[in-house]
């Protein structure tokens, strides 16, 4: 996991633009939570885009960060947000800090974002985080009914021992988790800790606000 210390992005100077291609069949709704966490700590410039190589997107999708009404001028927010809707196989971001490489996948990215938050984990902590985002990526949101059932079970167990999947505090892999649960299809049946967990997750107006995403 990507950590960095609690961003001041007043001392980069310029403005700091996060622009991320997505594709509006496969929302990648970690992002858009992670956006409205990121929203209650800094001053963020959003904005919602459509590339030419998509045709149609849903009118939920394009207000995705509720109405945009910039009332200052750009200097004067921290971070710039872009979400391009575009025909990409999977999520890409750019963050215009030249040293730094494309980030490709919705779990990198919703790492990377998280970050920004300056949240501290020695190093088992951290390997358990990244363990549960890939997990659910790649297992709860991608993998068999099998997969998913034995997921399903594990959060169970972990989820009967603490609040959150990473321990006593809302982590990334609470988010990637619950996003991944909300747009699989399957036909396990969610078990008691999970669903306790859920609605703890849902009780977090940024969580509120992306299951609105989903009607």
């Amino acid at each position: 996991m990507i950590q960095t210390p609690d961003a001041d992005f007043d001392d980069y100077g310029a403005l700091k633009d996060i622009v991320i291609n997505a594709n509006p069949s496969q929302p990648p709704l970690s992002l858009l939570v992670l956006h409205s966490l990121l929203c209650e700590r800094y001053k963020i410039l959003s904005a919602v885009h459509t590339h030419s190589s998509v045709k149609c997107v849903p009118e939920n999708l394009l207000k995705c960060f509720g109405e945009q009404t910039r009332k200052q001028s750009r200097h004067e927010y921290q971070l710039g947000f872009t979400l391009i809707w575009k025909n990409v196989p999977k999520p890409q971001m750019k963050f215009s800090i030249q040293t730094m490489c494309p980030i490709e996948g919705e779990g990198n990215i919703a790492r990377f974002l998280f970050s920004l938050f300056g949240q501290k984990h020695n190093a088992v902590t951290s390997t358990l985080i990244d363990s549960w985002v890939d997990t659910a990526i790649f297992q709860l949101k991608e993998g068999s009914n099998k997969e998913k059932a034995a997921v399903l079970r594990s959060m169970n167990t972990t989820l009967g021992k603490t609040s959150w999947l990473g321990g006593n505090e809302l982590t990334v892999a609470d988010i990637v988790a619950w996003c991944a649960l909300q747009q699989t299809s399957s036909s396990n049946a969610v078990p008691a800790n999970v669903q306790k967990w859920m609605k703890s997750c849902e009780n977090l107006a940024p969580f509120n606000s992306a299951l609105k995403l989903l009607k």
